[in-house]
């Protein structure tokens, strides 16, 4: 299994390029760590190697995507996203506690949040709805990272019309969160339920115009964003 992240390693420094590198790094006021490639390249380089390792058990290719997580390279964690994504039907519902370690201890920028929680706790909650009470935990939490995660781990079942319920619950939790990241976060979760339906776009509509006084600006710019003109102006009035 060495072997697996040392060729990816050395792929991915033999590759590095400066001009992509100082690119990538003024996408984040956070402090990152990045090699400093496309995109497009590191998820071919994930797929190539995916094909390697899909053959071992799911707890080996976990084991390596944890390997991948410590080194806190942006595009190293790209390809753990991208493995443990691609081990979703295998998913089992004790590795909420696999996942929600790596959101705690390895995730450290909005990139791999959203990444991450997007796709693979996406697709682990669409499977195991009962995990979703823990999200709204996660509001409470002290790390910033693990607040947005609570939020955008439903984006793709919000858009597709799930989790509506919940969407409101977790966004009334973070309302007031003064952390801009975590405004965004909560804000683009109520966005993409808005785009569900009629019905779901009037529920959003309706909870910022009650809420609009209180909820930060950052939070309801985003939330009504795809909303017809005349909503967003409605909604923007103090």
């Amino acid at each position: 299994m060495e072997n697996n992240i040392n060729n990816i390693r050395k792929i991915l420094t033999d590759n590095m390029d400066q001009t992509v590198r100082e690119s990538g790094l003024r996408f984040f006021r956070e402090e990152v760590k990045i090699y400093g490639l496309k995109s497009a390249f590191v998820n071919k380089l994930a797929a190539e190697e995916y094909k390697k390792i899909k053959h071992l058990p799911k707890n080996e290719i976990f084991n390596l995507c944890e390997e991948l997580w410590k080194s806190g390279y942006l595009e190293e964690s790209s390809i753990a996203c991208n493995w443990s994504y691609s081990q979703h039907k295998n998913f089992t519902d004790d590795d909420f506690e696999i996942f929600s370690r790596w959101i705690s201890k390895y995730i450290t920028n909005w990139a791999s949040c959203d990444t991450f929680c997007n796709h693979t706790m996406g697709s682990f909650l669409d499977m195991y709805p009962q995990y979703v009470h823990h999200l709204k935990e996660w509001t409470r939490s002290s790390n910033r990272w693990v607040k947005r995660a609570s939020a955008v781990s439903l984006i793709i079942p919000a858009k597709e019309g799930r989790f509506t319920k919940d969407v409101f619950e977790i966004a009334s939790l973070l309302l007031t969160d003064s952390d801009d990241m975590v405004q965004k976060g909560y804000g683009w979760l109520l966005k993409v339920t808005s785009q569900a339906g009629e019905e779901q776009q009037k529920m959003v509509f309706d909870y910022v115009v009650k809420r609009k006084d209180n909820m930060p600006r950052t939070a309801l710019r985003y939330a009504i964003e795809k909303m017809p003109q005349e909503l967003r102006k409605e909604a923007m009035k103090r």
